[in-house]
């Protein structure tokens, strides 16, 4: 039987008995940490929703599938051996053991991230941050990635990619933890992590048919879907980055508050950037901002200041749009632009962590767990440990996605990569039979725009890859015309026709 009791005012009391302490556990922290695990689930179908957005409409039920199913494959995941993977008291510095395979011993003993909660609430929470890692990755498989297989790889890459980095990051073991690094809420297990995988996804798959030429020249199918996704990922990140407090504290409050101004201002950023060129109000522009905002506050969101925030926000939203150019110059076809976004956004918010990071807002929790600060507290080696965890996210979920996307190559009926046919009929009818809407064809044209299967092209802007953020280029770009587009002979007359 749990040796558990209630006092009078509620706690939850647990004596252990080897050590002969009694352990008090407040109620409003639990209820916090389970409130910000609820928080965080929502976020998961936020990412479907955004990236589903974005898509085309032929491809838009996929990427809504994908968040479901990661959260099921990942919470088995969690429960079979991977709390055990990164949370295990007594792994190594770079990966657990399997100490609480199964959860086998997770229940009233305080947890490994803080002594305020016990170790099953803990687990439930970091859960959601296992389950929103490979999501935010996935999305790369966009238009040109097999459903099935992608089920058995986000348990190998949850297993042998985020678990790992989650152990150095969080664990008390950690190579990272005990060399000092500061990562309040995953910008390096998370959306480097994540951000890296779909780069090595990107460049794995090739790009989609048609890249370069109007064919692909489309712009997002459904902005309301992306600005949903955005609503539910802003709500969400409240106890993304405030649970990760683990109690009901001042510095839960501090994180909330940090959390909310840094993606305001990101998203202002973003879409005053854009409209230098477009001369346009662009919603996606601000949305896409906005999460910018939030990945780079989101490891320095225990530890800044709220004059901080603004300067995270303002580099976020500047710096990741910047990026966004990246898959141009280095000729990858990452559509969704999550290399820019999480991981360039991650590695702002390590690197500004180091500079503003403060040991007094640290404190707001009562001095659970002082740390030494930052530049603005004169502790200059912060930067060095900081660039040294991100590298090291960095490289490691690079190498490792390579390598698994790779063995899944040849391994019978696990390559990911989906035929042209099913590239051509779209994802969702060629692999799921469903759709997202009843598909109904429209050509429309009025002048100078022409609208044919979502795709768009504005006079004489170049045509792009389509999805979150085009190819920056001036107003009267030269144009591509049919003689550019991918296809057979038939295709290439209709798009002369369109």
């Amino acid at each position: 039987m749990v040796n558990i009791t209630y006092d009078a005012s509620g706690s939850l009391q647990w004596f252990d008995p080897d050590s002969g302490k009694t352990w008090v556990y407040n109620p409003g922290d639990i209820a916090w940490v389970l409130a910000s695990t609820a928080l965080v689930w929502l976020m998961i179908p936020g990412v479907g929703f955004f990236y589903s957005g974005l898509l085309r409409r032929k491809n838009a039920l996929s990427m809504i599938w994908a968040s479901m199913m990661t959260l099921a494959v990942v919470s088995f995941q969690w429960f079979f051996w991977g709390f055990s993977l990164a949370f295990s008291e007594t792994g190594s510095a770079y990966i657990g053991d399997l100490q609480y395979f199964g959860l086998k011993g997770v229940l009233e003993k305080p947890s490994i991230g803080s002594i305020r909660i016990p170790s099953l609430v803990y687990c439930v929470f970091q859960l959601m941050f296992a389950a929103i890692t490979p999501m935010l990755a996935i999305g790369a498989i966009a238009e040109r990635g097999r459903l099935g297989p992608i089920m058995v790889f986000v348990f190998v890459w949850s297993t042998l990619v985020y678990d790992p980095i989650a152990c150095w990051t969080w664990n008390s073991n950690g190579w990272s933890f005990l060399l000092g690094g500061l990562d309040f809420a995953g910008g390096t297990p998370v959306h480097i992590s994540s951000g890296t995988a779909a780069l090595a996804i990107s460049v794995y798959l090739g790009k989609r048919r048609g890249y370069g030429t109007e064919r692909l020249a489309y712009k997002p199918h459904n902005t309301t879907y992306v600005v949903l996704g955005t609503v539910f990922l802003w709500f969400g990140w409240f106890g993304f980055n405030g649970g990760s407090a683990l109690a009901a504290n001042l510095r839960a409050v501090q994180a909330c508050i940090v959390t909310n101004l840094a993606a305001s201002v990101g998203g202002m950023t973003w879409m005053l950037w854009d409209y230098r060129l477009e001369r346009k109000w662009s919603a996606v522009g601000f949305c896409s901002g906005a999460i910018a905002g939030l990945v780079a506050i989101t490891p320095a969101s225990g530890y800044v200041g709220s004059p901080a925030a603004v300067l995270f926000g303002f580099m976020a939203g500047t710096l990741c749009n910047w990026a966004t150019q990246l898959k141009f110059v280095f000729g990858y076809d990452d559509c969704l632009d999550i290399f820019a976004s999480h991981a360039v956004g991650g590695v702002i918010g390590n690197v500004l962590t180091a500079l503003f990071a403060q040991a007094s807002v640290a404190g707001f929790d009562g001095g659970l767990a002082p740390i030494p600060g930052g530049w603005l507290d004169h502790h200059y080696i912060q930067l060095g440990y900081q660039i040294a965890d991100s590298v090291a996210g960095l490289s490691y979920s690079f190498v490792m996605t390579t390598i698994i996307l790779w063995i899944m190559h040849f391994i019978p009926g696990l390559r990911l990569r989906a035929s042209e046919e099913a590239e051509i009929l779209g994802i969702d009818d060629a692999e799921m039979g469903e759709f997202a809407y009843d598909y109904v064809g429209i050509d429309l044209g009025a002048s100078g725009h022409e609208f044919h299967d979502d795709t768009h092209s504005h006079g004489g802007h170049p045509a792009t890859t389509g999805g979150r953020e085009p190819r920056h280029a001036p107003a009267g770009a030269p144009a591509h015309d049919a003689s550019s587009v991918e296809g057979s002979d038939v295709e290439k007359r209709q798009a002369v026709v369109a």
